[in-house]
């Protein structure tokens, strides 16, 4: 089994405008002695590390900590795509086997069309020449947006994180246009979903229950071959941490079939994000 999304951070790197002391929960340093034990409790062998800074100083963070941390088997890291040089930073780290995409982080940027922009289109392009994943880290007003850029790059390997991060604590409202842009996305492309991030979206003292609504809707609709399970850690502190989150999944995946679940919960993610394949190349 694999943790498709997981973070690590320490505060005195200094790079992480998000991580305020208004969430004390998670304000301080969290790394791979924090993780494992957690990893063990649930029997998951290996994760996928994601960035949680938009600095090249994390990207580069974060490959020194999976070199020591033999459970991360890949890492997503960050790079400016606007920057003339994004192709060749690209490729530079790409040379690292356990570095397996990137993601910009398109929810806190001001322009909802940023994504759109012609001067990303040679970084787009990048990554498909090497073979990279994209991490769509949007909110439901992105999606929109998302099914363009999936219209106009259709080679390139897309997973929208948290299921675009639906807002799970205001009820049903926006869950009727969440639902009908999530299920274009995809009928229209071969972009993956991850199953996470939703119990942070939800309010608080949520139940398996809150969630079934959505996850029966990216379910049903990328089926589960293009669903990938992750934890948020440490993010999912701020909801109840890894233990239940990972309670709930089971729960909530218990129709699929067993081989169903394996996907969900390792398969694709090693497919999604070339598990062994960048390191035998």
């Amino acid at each position: 089994m694999i943790d498709a999304h997981q973070h690590f951070w320490r505060i005195d790197r200094g790079d992480y405008r998000w991580l305020t002391p208004q969430l004390a929960a998670i304000h301080r340093d969290f790394l791979p002695a924090d993780l494992e034990p957690l990893l063990a409790e649930a029997g998951i062998a290996s994760t996928i590390l994601v960035q949680a800074s938009d600095t090249d100083a994390e990207t580069d963070f974060l490959l020194d900590l999976a070199a020591e941390a033999s459970f991360v088997s890949g890492v997503v890291g960050w790079v400016d795509f606007a920057a003339r040089s994004a192709p060749d930073r690209l490729g530079r780290l790409a040379t690292d086997p356990r570095f397996v995409g990137v993601r910009p982080m398109i929810q806190d940027l001001p322009d909802p069309d940023w994504m759109l922009r012609e001067e990303l289109r040679p970084a787009l392009e990048a990554l498909v020449e090497l073979d990279l994943a994209f991490d769509a880290i949007v909110r439901p007003l992105h999606l929109p947006r998302l099914r363009i850029l999936l219209d106009r790059h259709p080679d390139l390997r897309v997973v929208v994180d948290h299921a675009a991060k639906p807002t799970v604590a205001e009820g049903w409202s926006g869950f009727g246009e969440w639902r009908e842009h999530m299920e274009a996305i995809a009928r229209e492309s071969s972009a993956c979903c991850k199953l996470s991030g939703l119990a942070t979206e939800a309010r608080r003292g949520w139940t398996a229950e809150d969630l079934r609504p959505y996850v029966d809707v990216v379910l049903e609709a990328f089926g589960p071959s293009r669903l990938v399970w992750g934890s948020d850690w440490p993010v999912v502190v701020l909801a109840g941490g890894y233990a239940p989150w990972w309670e709930a999944t089971a729960t909530l995946l218990a129709d699929p079939s067993a081989e169903d679940r394996r996907a969900v919960l390792g398969g694709n993610a090693a497919r999604l994000y070339r598990i062994g394949e960048r390191a035998a190349a």
